[in-house]
């Protein structure tokens, strides 16, 4: 952006930063409930007689849900708009989280864990969809890493909340008492949530502002035409190659630091609580990097590949990590790799609204996410075996140390310019 387009937006007016705050609690509370399984896998594992290929097919079921929601919501949401849809998947997945306090056995806890995932999977789907709606193209990176860091801030909270409520309550009543959050954000978000053009607390100056880049017809696309396109092949193998790697971090990391350095259920707290600190750091700033690199005057293909190649090295030393004895080394590495991940998600996430219309959007994200979940149901199969079979977590670092490389050559071969793509409409 030029000197002038920066005066533009401060002038603008900031109520879609409300939005971008909103859709941060939601990702928030989004991440404490699907977390809390993976902090909470010794305690469950010793009570249920888990083996890690129990463990592994729960996350299994979990990841299967959420390809098949993921995928719905996003035409659910180019259908009916983000406010409904989000409002929708919450109220889903805060019902099936709560339903978790009162299963017993692997089949019933694969149960819950699948609603969970259905619901959870319309999170991005209608975050993506609001961001397009209330951003212009310049600043949408930035607000996806923002609101994406809520990811982080829940894996934050999790290992300090949850342990204590497990403590002091159980860890039944920890999933029905995390489950009122849900409830508070529905509410706020049918209170605030509207469309730019219809919220009346958005200037005429802000409205111009996000409405700045060419519009696009709101024509519904089909699935059949979108997958004949390469890039969205582009953004879906992206995902494939990364996805599996968070959700890798996300359900084993708490279990592997408990296996490799003895720490248990209060202990294991200040080591997650740094590695998603830095997570949160690397969300935000991956969002800047590469709106920084196009306000400098560089395109949107290159500044977005560049900084996904520098987090791609970022995370390669992540392959060393079962060899690091000390503890506090390995959270270093560890958190550099996530803090690596989120900055090239956040920019991952932007290609979707890059290349697509709007009317399109939901549903490539969709898609993506759908491949993600995909990658993360190989890997937890990949997981169990290994753990089960060979006890060591070094195949597992290895494969998340390579994954990002893999994923930016895929981009770059599916779409060398990243290019606006014009679909033929019936």
């Amino acid at each position: 952006m030029n000197e002038a387009g920066e005066v533009t937006g401060r002038m603008a007016g900031r109520y879609r930063w409300v939005i971008v705050a909103l859709l941060f609690a939601a990702t928030a509370i989004n991440y404490v409930d699907r977390q809390m399984i993976g902090v909470l896998k010794p305690t469950l594992a010793k009570d249920m007689n888990w083996s890690e290929t129990d463990y592994a097919n729960i996350v299994f079921w979990f990841q299967a849900a959420y390809a098949v929601g993921y995928l719905s919501f996003g035409r659910i949401v180019d259908a009916i708009g983000a406010r409904l849809g989000y409002a929708v998947a919450v109220t889903i997945w805060t019902v099936a989280h709560v339903a978790h306090g009162g299963v017993h056995g692997v089949m019933q806890f694969a149960l819950a864990r699948f609603g969970l995932g259905i619901g959870e999977s319309g999170n991005f789907p209608a975050g993506i969809k609001a961001v397009t709606e209330w951003f212009p193209q310049k600043e949408r990176a930035f607000a996806i890493g923002l609101f994406n860091a809520g990811a982080n801030v829940g894996a934050i909270v999790t290992p300090l909340l949850v342990p204590w409520l497990t403590i002091t309550y159980g860890w039944r009543m920890a999933f029905i008492v995390t489950g009122i959050f849900g409830v508070l954000w529905l509410a706020a978000w049918l209170i605030i949530y509207r469309s730019p053009s219809e919220h009346e607390r958005v200037s005429a100056s802000e409205l111009a502002y996000i409405q700045q880049d060419p519009a696009d017809p709101i024509v519904p696309i089909g699935w059949r035409r979108l997958i004949a396109v390469r890039e969205c092949w582009a953004y879906a193998v992206g995902k494939f190659c990364i996805d599996p790697i968070w959700w890798f971090f996300l359900f084993w990391l708490p279990g592997y630091l408990g296996e490799r350095y003895g720490l248990d259920l209060l202990s294991f707290g200040p080591p997650l609580v740094a590695i998603y600190l830095l997570s949160d750091v690397g969300s935000v700033v991956g969002g800047w990097m590469s709106g920084r690199l196009m306000n400098g005057g560089m395109s949107v293909n290159a500044a977005r590949k560049i900084t996904m190649l520098i987090c791609a090295f970022a995370v390669l030393p992540v392959c060393f990590a079962q060899s690091i004895d000390n503890l506090w080394v390995a959270v270093l590495v560890i958190g550099i790799a996530t803090a690596a991940h989120q900055a090239f998600s956040a920019n991952l996430y932007t290609l979707p609204s890059d290349m697509f219309p709007r009317a399109a959007v939901g549903s490539v994200v969709g898609i993506g996410g759908t491949a993600g979940a995909v990658g993360g149901m190989l890997m937890a199969k990949y997981a169990g075996y290994i753990l089960d079979s060979i006890g060591s977590y070094a195949p597992l670092f290895i494969v998340a140390g390579l994954a990002y490389f893999l994923a930016l050559l895929a981009v770059h071969l599916l779409s060398p310019r990243l290019a606006r793509v014009s679909i033929e409409r019936a």
